[in-house]
């Protein structure tokens, strides 16, 4: 589920036990582009709207992660878990 705020958008949000995910999916064409399909900019709008969901979405959650899920043809999708420390 896309969820948009006025600072950013999260593909996907997902819970277990008491950590809560927030989620950018990123689908290129090729395993190539995939390699510059995310920066700086994107994760800190991730971010961003993670804190304006979280009251929302993270009640009882303990622990709050930005993912990455990069998904290219023909190629199982890779899960990077909690890459945003900013």
């Amino acid at each position: 589920m896309r969820v948009k705020t006025p600072r950013g958008e999260v593909d996907l949000i997902a819970r277990r036990g008491k950590t809560i995910a927030f989620v950018e999916v990123k689908a290129r064409a090729n395993v190539r582009d995939l390699a510059t399909a995310i920066d700086a900019y994107r994760l800190r709008r991730v971010a961003a709207a993670a804190e304006i969901l979280l009251p929302k979405y993270g009640k009882e959650c303990e622990n709050m992660q930005i993912d990455v899920i990069m998904v290219a043809p023909w190629r199982w999708p890779n899960h990077l878990p909690n890459v945003w420390h900013g």
